[in-house]
C-alpha cells in the first residue's frame, strides 16, 4: 500500500486548502478514500442517530501535479484512511507561499500522512517544513460502511439562494432557536422558519428555480405529479446547517437541496473540481 502526491501550482494548493477548511467545519474526523482518479472525504455519522453525513468527491487531476498510489490489492486498488481534517488543514496553512507540497503515506512508528512543505528561501537551499499527521488504516472488511449514500427519494428539489445571504439569515436565526424549518415547493419558492413560544420568524425566497430532474418522468422522485405550490418541509438542527454555510469558502457553480418531507434535507454543492453532498436528518 503506497501513496504519494505533489502539488506545485499555488492556485491549486490554495484551492485544495480551502476545501479542506470546509471539511474541517463539517467533520471532526472523517475518512479519506484514495483511488487512482479521485479523492473522497467521507463522514458517515449514522443518520438514524441524528448525525449528519457528508460525501465530498474531488478529481485528483485538478489539484495534483503528481499522484501515485497502490491500493490494498490489485483488485481493490483503493486506500481508506481515517484522519482529523483539522490536522491536515493546519499543515496546509503553513504552505500558503510554498514552492511545492508533497504528501506521502508513511509508517515509521504508526501510519501517518507526511505533508512536506517546501518554502522559498533566500539561499540556494530550500527550507522544508514537515508535518506528520497520524491516520488509521481502515481494513477492507469495513469499506462498505463508507459507500456513497444513496440520493433519497425526494419530494422537492430546489436551487439554493446565494449562500452568503442564506448564511447571514441562518446566523441571525441561530440566536433565537436551536431548530430551523426548511420548506420548499416545485414553484421555486423556499422558506426558512423558526418558531418558538415567543417568536416566529420566516424568510421567504422566490424564483429560485427547480433542477430539471425535479419534473422529469425518468426521475425516481416522489416529486412526480406533485402539486407545484405544496410545500415539503423538514425541521433540522440549525447548528448543522450553519456549519455547512459557514464552511463554504469556495462559491459553488451550483447549489441545491432535496427535501424528503419530515425526513431529511440533502444538500448538493457542485464545483468544477468536484462536489460536496451533505445530509441533515429531520428532527421530529
Amino acid at each position: 500500500m503506497r501513496f504519494r502526491a505533489k502539488i506545485v501550482d499555488l492556485a491549486c494548493l490554495n484551492h485544495f486548502s480551502r476545501i479542506i477548511n470546509t471539511i474541517t467545519k463539517l467533520a471532526k474526523t472523517c475518512i479519506l478514500r484514495l483511488t487512482v482518479c479521485k479523492l473522497y472525504f467521507i463522514l458517515s455519522d449514522k443518520v438514524a442517530n441524528g448525525g449528519a453525513s457528508m460525501w465530498c468527491e474531488l478529481s485528483q487531476g485538478n489539484f495534483f501535479d503528481e499522484f501515485q498510489m497502490d491500493g490494498v490489492a490489485a483488485e481493490h486498488n483503493e486506500i481508506y484512511l481515517e484522519l482529523v481534517p483539522e490536522n491536515l488543514s493546519r499543515a496546509l496553512k503553513t504552505a500558503q507561499s510554498a514552492k511545492a507540497v508533497k504528501i506521502k503515506l508513511t509508517n515509521k512508528h504508526c501510519p501517518c500522512l507526511r505533508v512536506a512543505v517546501e518554502l522559498p528561501s533566500l539561499s540556494s537551499s530550500s527550507r522544508i517544513v514537515t508535518h506528520d499527521i497520524p491516520v488509521g488504516v481502515i481494513p477492507r472488511r469495513m469499506w462498505n460502511d463508507f459507500r456513497e449514500p444513496s440520493v433519497p427519494d425526494f419530494d422537492v428539489s430546489i436551487y439554493l439562494p446565494v449562500l452568503k445571504t442564506m448564511k447571514s439569515v441562518v446566523e441571525k436565526m441561530k440566536n433565537l432557536s436551536n431548530f430551523i424549518v426548511i420548506e420548499a415547493n416545485l414553484n421555486g419558492e423556499m422558506n426558512l422558519k423558526i418558531e418558538t413560544d415567543l417568536v416566529s420568524v420566516t424568510t421567504h425566497f422566490k424564483d429560485l428555480g427547480n433542477p430539471p430532474w425535479a419534473s422529469e418522468d425518468g426521475c425516481q422522485s416522489s416529486a412526480r405529479g406533485r402539486d407545484l405550490e405544496s410545500m415539503a418541509e423538514a425541521r433540522i438542527d440549525i447548528k448543522k446547517l450553519q456549519q455547512l454555510l459557514a464552511g463554504q469558502q469556495v462559491n459553488p457553480t451550483k447549489a441545491l437541496c432535496n427535501i424528503v418531507h419530515k425526513r431529511i434535507v440533502h444538500f448538493i454543492l457542485l464545483h468544477e473540481e468536484g462536489s460536496l453532498q451533505y445530509f441533515i436528518p429531520a428532527i421530529a
